[in-house]
């Protein structure tokens, strides 16, 4: 495809050099065409193809006969995802797009939006993504929803639509999406009756129940329980990203886990230590008063399926879950690491980032194991810290006082209490040969690799705060000659514990105006960063993955 657009722009330039002048504009039309579509294939050839499998000999002959069933959940997940994200049916919106790699690029986005380049529509006549996706009426005004009387129209698992006198009316999943919900309750019981396992049993019939009436705390507990299963399902409305509005809206994902045992005796050595890591917050003691769990499992998983939410845009290499306290107040989280995904995202991005913005001299400290530690340690910052705001004395979760600004500072919270984490486990021995400046300078790189995906994702966002406060602290310094950067590690030491203050007092203080001045002041890319990241955009380095997957992939 590539030879033929080059072939097309010479025969254009030829032509306008021999046509008569009133062609000239046609032609020129003709040329911006084949340049538009260019664009459009260098997108889509900016996510790395990766295949997703993992040795199936691990599982039994039983979890193999789920496989195809749970592709056929996670399917319907990724239907329903497309209703959750786009406020259009989703054929007809991809049925309008003529051009095969535009329409490539709806897929990858699910929708008209590049996810991560700030959101900015590619489809013509699509204007700003909607802030509160499909999830409220496109013509909603936060007067009419303040004013609405009914307290589910906060919660996760309702939508908002608009009755027959056009007032606003809540609406649940189970209702808003009946016939995908029953069908994929139905298969979550079938595969339920082939599991050799009784937890991941009992889990899959909780779940399908929990898909029909919108309860998710017993399946959630049910999930927290599983011990010795090989095989895994998440599925369901999880994170809350997609509502950008108020995010209070959880969107339909699905991922396919298959156990790596090996390294997760490895990881889960860790859990019991937690309670000891609270306590030992960088921040004053008021905040970090919440027990944690010393139960939560810290796992390692190949993933072999993605769908829905987890596979619009930038695909999670991680996940921290059950996201309610209730549950993290009576058995913690897990905290997944999707091993398959996270190498490739190591070997395809970080890598070659860093062999552009690292200084030469601190590119050895660019290492798999610490970008690993550094995604773990991330995912068990979500559930350390503060839950509920202190004035409210338990009454107020953090997440509802920081309405839109919570995921914000939430991945912020969770990234540097990972780093934090990881210096205090090795301060504590319990890291074998452990070179703590691995993982500042591998942070470092991830920093930029995260930042390509601009000012409209939480996780951008977040990246940026901490960016811009590290800047401003010393923590780094950048090579005016060789435009590369080099770790301080005794000052990002500080900044991370001073940064890691700060946001712990914002949630445990439900400041909502503090939040919002931290995200304004800081959650911004400066022109000089810019030109950096051009410079990775321009080697051509991939902005993530997409994935081959399915059961002709797995061999099945």
């Amino acid at each position: 495809m590539k030879l033929f657009i080059y072939s097309s722009l010479v025969l254009v330039a030829l032509a306008s050099c021999n046509q008569p002048t009133n062609e000239n504009k046609n032609n020129e039309k003709v040329d911006t065409l084949v340049q538009q579509k260019s664009e459009i294939q260098m997108k889509v050839e900016k996510y790395a193809k990766v295949d997703l499998k993992t040795d199936l000999n691990l599982l039994s002959e039983n979890d193999k006969k789920m496989i195809p069933i749970l592709i056929e959940v996670s399917e319907i997940m990724d239907n329903i995802f497309w209703k959750d994200a786009l406020q259009e049916p989703k054929d007809s919106f991809l049925n309008k797009i003529t051009d095969e790699y535009a329409k490539h690029f709806a897929t990858i986005n699910y929708g008209a939006w590049d996810r991560l380049d700030g959101d900015k529509p590619f489809i013509d006549g699509y204007g700003e993504k909607p802030k509160g996706a499909n999830y409220y009426p496109k013509d909603m005004t936060a007067e009419e929803f303040d004013a609405l009387k009914d307290n589910n129209k906060t919660s996760w698992y309702t939508v908002l639509r608009r009755d027959e006198a056009g007032k606003l009316k809540v609406v649940w999943y189970h209702q808003e999406y009946k016939a995908e919900i029953e069908k994929a309750a139905e298969l979550l019981k079938k595969a339920a009756e082939l599991s050799d396992d009784k937890d991941f049993k009992n889990y899959l019939i909780l779940r399908a129940e929990a898909l029909l009436t919108d309860e998710y705390l017993k399946s959630d507990l049910a999930w927290m329980d599983m011990k010795n299963n090989t095989l895994d399902f998440v599925v369901g409305p999880i994170e809350n990203y997609e509502d950008a509005l108020y995010g209070y809206k959880a969107a339909h994902s699905a991922q396919i886990l298959v156990k790596d045992k090996i390294w997760s005796e490895k990881l889960n050595r860790f859990a019991k230590l937690l309670p000891e890591l609270q306590k030992a917050l960088p921040c004053e003691d008021k905040y970090k008063q919440e027990p944690t769990n010393s139960n939560a499992d810290l796992n390692a998983y190949d993933v072999i399926y993605y769908a829905g939410d987890c596979n619009s845009g930038g695909k999670n290499i991680a996940i921290n879950l059950p996201n309610d306290p209730r549950v993290h107040a009576k058995k913690g989280s897990r905290k997944l690491q999707l091993k398959n995904a996270m190498q490739a995202k190591f070997d395809k991005m970080v890598v070659p980032i860093a062999n552009i913005l690292i200084a030469e001299n601190q590119r050895k400290h660019i290492k798999f194991d610490a970008f690993f530690e550094n995604t773990m340690f991330h995912e068990v910052g979500h559930g350390m810290g503060i839950k509920y705001t202190l004035a409210s004395k338990g009454k107020v979760e953090v997440r509802d006082a920081l309405k839109e600004n919570y995921a914000k500072i939430e991945e912020g919270k969770a990234d540097i209490l990972g780093l934090f984490l990881v210096t205090k486990l090795t301060e504590m021995g319990e890291f074998d040969k452990k070179d703590i400046l691995d993982n500042y300078v591998t942070f470092m790189a991830g920093i930029f690799r995260s930042v390509r995906f601009g000012a409209s994702s939480s996780h951008g966002i977040a990246n940026m705060i901490r960016f811009n406060y590290f800047l401003e602290k010393g923590a780094f310094t950048r090579d005016a000659k060789t435009g590369t950067y080099s770790v301080n590690l005794e000052k990002m030491k500080e900044a991370s514990n001073s940064l890691a203050a700060l946001i712990l007092k914002i949630q445990g203080d439900g400041d909502f105006a503090a939040a919002e001045k931290l995200v304004k002041e800081k959650g911004n890319i400066s022109e000089q960063l810019q030109k950096d990241l051009d410079r990775i955009n321009e080697a051509n380095i991939p902005v993530d993955l997409e994935f081959n997957q399915g059961l002709k992939v797995l061999g099945l």
